[in-house]
């Protein structure tokens, strides 16, 4: 049997672990943008627990199945947050990516599922959220037009996330 590519599958499932509740497509795009920014593709994702007491003054509420510490060789990478927010008729999937010092390194729609409101999903218009950090707060973020839900969902839940990751850094749950 050949051995490097049981260590790739091995590699490969140690990646998932963590993320056995989110749908495959999902998974794959996740795995996918955090090998990108963090350039290595052995990496594993360690869900951040939270006090309920803690969690209960979140603007954002940390399940274990959304927010990961992420690392490579024991060393803290980063964080990952995948949630869902509302559109107008739907929800759609997100993700946040933190580097080490809590800076976001990018932001990602996962899946849309609107007919109008789509381009909230461009990396161009995602960009406006990178470097941003937990003392930050969003303002004056660009319009799109036909997509005022979606930028104002979008906009609110990276907000309430930078609050949250704020919470958790003076909890001493980030680092």
């Amino acid at each position: 049997m050949n051995y490097k590519i049981l260590t790739v599958l091995f590699i490969s499932v140690l990646s998932f672990t963590s993320l056995t509740f989110i749908p495959d497509k999902i998974k794959k795009k996740v795995v996918k943008e955090v090998s990108d920014v963090f350039e290595t593709e052995e990496f594993q994702l360690i869900p951040v627990e939270v006090t309920d007491e803690i969690n209960s003054t979140l603007p954002l509420k940390i399940t274990g199945e959304n927010f990961f510490k992420l690392t490579s060789d024991n060393n803290l990478l980063g964080y990952v947050f995948i949630d869902d927010a509302p559109s107008k008729t739907a929800r759609f999937d997100y993700m946040v990516i933190f580097d080490a010092a809590l800076i976001i390194k990018r932001t990602k729609v996962l899946v849309y599922r609107e007919e109008y409101g789509g381009e909230i999903g461009s990396k161009r218009w995602l960009r406006q959220f990178e470097g941003k950090t937990k003392a930050d707060s969003l303002n004056n973020v660009m319009a799109i037009s036909g997509a005022t839900i979606s930028v104002n969902s979008m906009t609110n839940a990276v907000n309430d996330l930078l609050k949250t990751v704020n919470i958790l850094y003076e909890h001493k749950i980030v680092e």
